[in-house]
């Protein structure tokens, strides 16, 4: 009985011996109190990584963003220019301008705007994207249509790029633009085109007509560079911004095709005006038309004759009267131009598009709504003095 009892007690020392001893291991917490505190959270992260999603990469236009940048980026150039001016007090100070431009020929012939490169005796200076320099001289300008050629001297043959058509241009397509704006070499910039035709005043209050207006971002050093269509080719020579300073959106280009022209005048050895008619237009549609008179399939209202000019000579009417027709006021009682060489007079641009392919001394021929019935008339074109 004794030592029935003396086990018992030593079974017990042991086990208050391992349960103070063990507190801390899972067999010490069977004796402990259940705790009601919540675990902590775990920190939230100051981030979140991408989630990775099957089939997931560049989009078809990303890739052909790329695809135009990479393959055109080696032949669009840094320009900058130093002029040595004149202040008031008869002092001698250099100006520096800059701006972009792109290589057409492998020798080292480039296009870039005429105000680039402006002035008496300019010194200038093409960087190449290896970042070789190189003296250029100008060796045409056409002051009319804001354009320049230039030749430097390579080292080697130069990548080209491919010159497109501007005369098949529509409103909302795609295009690229690549320049040097605040002197950031190769900078790409996308938008679409807003419209066509546009005219806006330039320098010395002389206008440029017919651009390409586009929302491609365009700021002051992309002057002179591509414009390029989906497919990487050359439509336009980005030449200006709306309104003083920046990019808002409003940018416009010289279309290709005028650059054309004047490249076929380098190449010939002739030196060619720029074609004049002397007419200042608007177009009606619809049922503005059918308002004041006219077929409802519209065209180029005449606006203004221009006197002394080839439209006069021809005997073309100017406007009357004026009135307010909806949102509108118009000069009404001239003539309606329905169509201009066998093209329907169906868009703003067509008569800049018209005149991008003539020379001084060209026909045109001009198909007008007069007195209730079509008239055709044709015009010898003149030559529009103090810009060549």
């Amino acid at each position: 009985m004794k030592m029935r009892i003396a086990f018992l007690a030593a079974f017990l020392v042991a086990a208050f011996v391992a349960a103070t001893s063990l507190r801390h291991q899972t067999f010490g917490r069977l004796f402990e109190p259940r705790s009601t505190k919540a675990p902590e959270a775990t920190p939230a992260a100051l981030w979140s990584e991408p989630a990775s999603v099957h089939g997931a990469g560049l989009s078809q236009d990303e890739l052909n963003n790329i695809e135009i940048y990479k393959r055109n980026k080696e032949a669009t150039v840094n320009i900058t220019s130093i002029v040595y001016r004149q202040n008031w007090f008869f002092e001698i100070y250099p100006q520096r301008g800059a701006g972009s431009g792109f290589v057409i020929r492998k020798d080292g012939l480039i296009l870039t705007n005429n105000h680039v490169v402006s002035g008496q005796a300019p010194r200038i200076t093409v960087t190449l994207a290896d970042a070789s320099q190189h003296t250029a001289k100008v060796i045409y300008r056409d002051p009319a249509n804001d354009l320049a050629l230039l030749k430097i001297d390579p080292r080697k043959d130069m990548q080209v790029l491919p010159l497109g058509d501007s005369d098949k241009l529509q409103v909302g397509q795609k295009v690229l633009a690549i320049g040097n704006p605040f002197g950031l070499d190769h900078t790409l910039t996308t938008g679409i085109i807003s419209s066509l035709g546009r005219e806006i005043a330039a320098e010395n209050d002389q206008k440029l007509d017919g651009l390409i207006q586009t929302d491609a971002a365009i700021n002051p050093g992309n002057s002179g560079g591509p414009l390029f269509d989906s497919q990487g080719n050359v439509i336009g020579i980005n030449t200006a911004i709306y309104g003083p300073g920046n990019n808002i959106g409003i940018g416009f280009a010289m279309p290709i095709n005028r650059a054309k022209l004047m490249l076929t005048a380098y190449e010939s050895g002739k030196r060619y005006g720029r074609p004049w008619l002397g007419v200042e237009v608007a177009l009606v549609q619809g049922d503005l038309a059918v308002e004041l008179g006219l077929p409802a399939s519209g065209g180029l209202l005449v606006q203004r004759v221009i006197r002394g000019s080839a439209a006069e000579e021809a005997g073309i009417r100017g406007p009357r009267r004026t009135v307010i027709a909806g949102n509108f006021q118009l000069n009404i009682g001239g003539d309606l131009i329905m169509a201009i060489d066998g093209e329907a007079a169906s868009r703003a641009d067509v008569l800049s598009r018209a005149m991008q392919k003539k020379r001084p001394g060209d026909p045109l021929k001009l198909t007008l709504f007069r007195n209730d019935s079509k008239v055709e008339v044709t015009v010898t074109l003149g030559e529009l003095e103090g810009n060549i």
